[in-house]
């Protein structure tokens, strides 16, 4: 009995390479600046918006769309409509995105807070434009 051969096109030195490469993607990554600021799911149909900040949007877009989808979400009204419109009827969007600042010491946590202060002005909680 004969065992099969692994035909693989890549040498040891081609791999080694790849992991090397790999794992200087992995550090940049690390070392990145994280897309924050302020987002919104918003109702297409009646206007209403869910606004809220966070210091990683990838993350908490992704989080708020699967609240949805599993019926989960933290917001009664929000999610109401999103069983009665359909997740078609909802946009996931970055409204306000801080750019990164060169002093070292900057506080990113205050920069968001005072943005959404600004935002809950434009859209109050308790309006008829407001999920809050």
């Amino acid at each position: 009995m004969t065992l099969p051969v692994r035909n693989d096109d890549k040498s040891p030195d081609t791999r080694s390479l790849d992991r090397a490469r790999r794992k200087d993607l992995t550090h940049a990554y690390k070392l990145s600046f994280p897309p924050m600021g302020i987002f919104s799911v918003k109702n297409n149909v009646t206007g209403r918006q869910w606004i809220g900040q966070s210091a990683n949007l990838t993350s908490a877009l992704n989080r708020h769309r699967l609240e949805l989808r599993l019926g989960t979400h933290r917001n009664p009204a929000l999610m109401a409509d999103w069983r009665a419109f359909g997740e078609a009827e909802f946009s996931f969007e970055i409204v306000e995105q801080l750019k990164e600042r060169p002093e070292p010491d900057f506080d990113y946590a205050c920069e968001l807070d005072r943005c959404m202060a600004m935002w809950r002005m434009k859209i109050p909680a308790g309006s008829t434009t407001s999920y809050l």
